[in-house]
Order: C-alpha cells, then sequence, then structure tokens
C-alpha cells in the first residue's frame, strides 16, 4: 500500500512503500511562500497518480500552515493551477 507523507523539517511530501521510499516532492520555503523545486516517482511506480499525490500533499499543508504556493517544477505547477481552478 502506497502511503504519503508530509515531513516539514526536510522540506518535502515522501511516497513509500511497505516503508521503501518510491517518490518524493521537495519545495524550498521563504517568508512567505513555498516553492516547489521537484517532483520525482520511481521508474516502476510512474502512471499510478503518486506524483500527483505528493503535490496535493503540499497544496494541503501549505494552506495549513497559511503560506503561498508556487512551483518551479513544471508538473507541480500544473497540479497547482488545477487544485486553484477546482470548484467548491
Amino acid at each position: 500500500m502506497i502511503e504519503i507523507k508530509f515531513d516539514k523539517n526536510n522540506n518535502k511530501s515522501i511516497a513509500y512503500d511497505n516503508n521503501i521510499q518510491i517518490g518524493e516532492c521537495d519545495y524550498i520555503e521563504s517568508q512567505k511562500d513555498w516553492n516547489i523545486m521537484h517532483t520525482e516517482v520511481d521508474k516502476s511506480y510512474q502512471g499510478q497518480g503518486i506524483a500527483k499525490k505528493l503535490v496535493e500533499c503540499i497544496i494541503e499543508n501549505a494552506k495549513k500552515y497559511n503560506k503561498e504556493l508556487t512551483a518551479e517544477c513544471s508538473y507541480a505547477k500544473k497540479v497547482i493551477e488545477s487544485d486553484k481552478n477546482k470548484k467548491i
């Protein structure tokens, strides 16, 4: 079972499969925002939506900590835009 964990101390969300790290999404924190720099999933796990879940984990926690969110990572940028366009 794939588990996504948020690691604020190391500025990332991490995907695990039975305690084996299979992906991560890293960000840089400034005073006003978090900038997602990189999202990566192990090749054998790609195509399962794990990268999206990693970015969504960062989005949820940015809201929790009242941080604006930006992304230099092109994939994360698409997910963030999609999240902003969701209807409540």
